[in-house]
């Protein structure tokens, strides 16, 4: 059996696997608080730090900054990514961007929760753009690379399989920290204790994750010669990740909405529910964490049958049922309290562990999909440009998911407070629309190479 198709140690699927944690603990707690840290409900009992502009209500004016910053950024994304399918080192073509990008990503994460004033003041968007810039190039530049890894480490397709599987759960946990555990702390020590608590663990388990895989990443050596031109044409002229592209950006954009919103449901609707002597007004962060708890048992539920559906009946087929699962549950939270006889509470919990269900569907595949694809575009160039791959997802994903805060912020303005709900309860159904958007693109997605494209496979045999 050639080095090509020998089963991956499973140590190292786990160890590599682990870096999910760090992605997704650090990127769930900033979508969770971030908006509500800077622009709280009218009736919160935290101070709003940014002020209105020119009338336009506060709220709105954040979500100008937000995406703005990510929209500036986001064009560095794929020339990071040719960059790294480049680059010569006796560490191999990834490990240098992870080992030195990392930190700094951790600790601008930080500092985005140490604005220069509680005040409503222009100086915190002014402070939040620059860093926002900076956070997320580094997120880039440790993230991308980390991505990129997965077609070189795993050539086989139960091996990708596996590792997706794998990468969703500890994906859960990452949510757990950076969802449930980021609220425990905030309720109880408050937001800067938080952002520092998560970034610790993130720098943490992405440096041990990394070390678990060394010595295959550092295999992955062998730079890409194509020119950043012809590079850039012969990715956005893919077929196949053209279809599948939009589709899982359209789910990003919706989910970022659907988190962003929880502290805000609380306070709108579940103000006068009650958790052990615990309400809903005033305590947005202990009902936070039971909301995301609910999501969190309903994602746990949903990785065993995803990854199931997956090796029967192939990876499209089961990420295409995954996206119309979503596209149904997601609006269900508009429903919840008008199910007489059951508490609000409980029909939230519902609601959001169905959404759960299909989340980690969605969430099992895109990564070994990317790596379907490069594996196909390998076949017919004879050169492999992962991070090339991954880093146009992230410039793409980025500039749509920029949207994300203004059209959470615009759907807001229908109302976001308990005498006035109708906003918060909207955000489902537009979360919704937009998965269902991101389903009728994926359709235009053929490719299903369980075994190595004929071409790649004819060059490692020769």
């Amino acid at each position: 059996m050639s080095a090509a198709t020998e089963r991956l140690r499973r140590r190292t699927r786990v160890f590599f696997s682990a870096g999910s944690i760090s992605g997704n603990a650090i990127s769930q707690a900033w979508t969770l608080w971030l908006i509500y840290f800077y622009a709280p409900p009218s009736d919160a009992t935290i101070a709003t730090r940014v002020p209105d502009v020119a009338g336009i209500d506060a709220r709105v004016v954040l979500g100008i900054v937000l995406t703005s910053a990510r929209l500036l950024e986001a064009i560095d994304d794929p020339l990071i990514g040719y960059w790294s399918d480049r680059m010569r080192s006796p560490w191999g073509r990834r490990i240098p961007f992870i080992v030195l990008g990392t930190p700094w990503w951790a600790l601008l994460f930080v500092l985005l929760f140490f604005p220069p004033t509680d005040s409503p003041d222009a100086v915190n968007l002014a402070f939040l753009f620059v860093l926002l810039i900076g956070f997320y190039l580094l997120s880039n530049l440790s993230g991308a690379p980390y991505e990129a890894l997965l077609p070189s480490i795993a050539r086989r397709a139960d091996d990708r399989i596996s590792i997706a599987t794998w990468q969703v759960l500890f994906g859960v946990g990452g949510a757990v920290i950076g969802l449930s555990l980021s609220s425990l702390l905030q309720a109880f020590f408050g937001f800067q204790v938080m952002a520092v608590t998560i970034a610790a663990i993130a720098l943490a388990v992405r440096y041990i994750a990394l070390a678990g895989c060394w010595r295959e990443a550092r295999a992955d050596a062998a730079p890409a010669v194509v020119p950043l031109r012809r590079a850039l044409r012969d990715t956005f002229t893919n077929r196949e990740f053209l279809a599948y592209l939009p589709s899982f950006v359209c789910f990003q954009v919706g989910l970022q909405m659907l988190t962003a919103l929880l502290p805000f449901f609380v306070e709108a609707v579940l103000h006068e529910s009650t958790f052990l002597g615990w309400t809903g007004r005033g305590n947005a962060g202990i009902f936070s964490f039971l909301l995301t708890a609910a999501v969190i048992v309903g994602m746990l539920a949903g990785v065993p049958v995803f990854a199931r559906l997956g090796r029967a009946r192939g990876k499209a087929a089961a990420y295409r049922v995954a996206m119309l699962g979503s596209a149904a549950y997601f609006p269900l939270l508009f429903f919840a309290g008008f199910i007489p006889l059951l508490p609000t509470l409980g029909q939230a919990f519902a609601m959001i562990f169905l959404a759960g269900l299909p989340t980690a569907g969605v969430f099992l595949f895109p990564n070994i999909i990317t790596a379907d694809i490069v594996d196909e575009d390998a076949g017919r160039t004879g050169t492999r440009r992962e991070a090339m791959y991954y880093g146009s997802q992230n410039q793409v994903e980025k500039a749509a998911t920029a949207l994300s805060p203004l059209l959470f912020a615009i759907v807001l303005l229908a109302g976001d407070s308990a005498a006035n709900p109708l906003g918060v309860r909207l955000v489902g159904p537009a979360a919704g629309l937009l998965v269902l958007v991101g389903w009728l693109f994926f359709r235009g997605y053929t490719l299903a190479p369980d075994a190595p494209p004929p071409a790649a496979e004819a060059r490692r045999a020769a």
